[in-house]
């Protein structure tokens, strides 16, 4: 059971996937699920021998999530699911250029249409338990963040599929909502705190006033997914120490 200040959760004998699970926020949020007692299901890109982190009683698999047939045979894999969080996701900050149409189109299709491939796979198994979805927006869902306009998009895109599925699918009783983490410290935004004029801007900017981490994206999640939430789907819930509301 995962216990924050009182606040506990028991997914004992639940079924949860989390895609991009293999690190930063995704890693965070499939830790919480398995020390609350469910069993989880993490996908990467690569080998599991290739990541660093605690994968204990955690089962691995290697997904490209732009891959439908690969997303699908997952699906024919894992006959019953409980949870599905999208966290499969990437940006291009100092790398790549996301002007160019080709990195524009596939960050779209790894962060928005790699949320909805397993969303639409999983249909069945999460109409089956009145499951529940939980895709992973930004607070660039909001606000232009110049240097990455296809990981913006992308993110603004997410909020309005949650919005989608959520209203299309209520009639399955599965529930289909999102967060929006804030300025996170993980390895997509090292280059953003690493920056001592960077990093105070955002640190000012917060009013919690510091970075957040990514264990602190997890209660969320469990929050979305668990019987408390049952009357809320189609929501971004942001995460962000307050930047969005001030």
């Amino acid at each position: 059971m995962t216990n924050w200040d009182g606040v506990s959760f028991d997914f004992s004998a639940k079924t949860v996937l989390v895609t991009g699970g293999s690190g930063g926020i995704g890693g965070a949020i499939a830790r919480a699920f398995r020390d609350a007692g469910a069993g989880v299901t993490i996908t990467g890109t690569r080998p599991a021998a290739s990541y660093d982190g605690d994968f204990a009683e955690m089962d691995y698999r290697q997904l490209d999530v732009c891959d439908g047939d690969a997303v699908a045979a997952l699906a024919d894999q894992i006959p019953a699911l409980d949870a599905l969080v999208n966290c499969a996701g990437t940006a291009r900050p100092g790398g790549r250029d996301e002007f160019e149409p080709d990195a524009f189109a596939e960050i779209l299709n790894i962060n928005l249409a790699g949320s909805y491939r397993p969303a639409r796979a999983f249909l069945a198994q999460l109409t089956a338990s009145r499951g529940a979805v939980v895709n992973i927006a930004s607070m660039s869902s909001y606000f232009g963040l110049p240097a990455v306009p296809a990981y913006t998009a992308s993110k603004g895109g997410i909020v309005a599929l949650t919005r989608a599925l959520a209203v299309a699918w209520a009639r399955h009783g599965v529930r289909v909502n999102a967060i929006a983490p804030g300025w996170i410290q993980t390895k997509l935004t090292k280059l953003a705190y690493t920056d001592p004029a960077r990093n105070e801007a955002i640190v000012a900017r917060t009013p919690l006033g510091r970075w957040g981490e990514a264990d602190e994206m997890a209660g969320a999640v469990l929050f979305l997914c668990s019987p408390a939430a049952g009357f809320i789907t189609g929501v971004t819930l942001p995460v962000d120490g307050g930047y969005s509301a001030a």
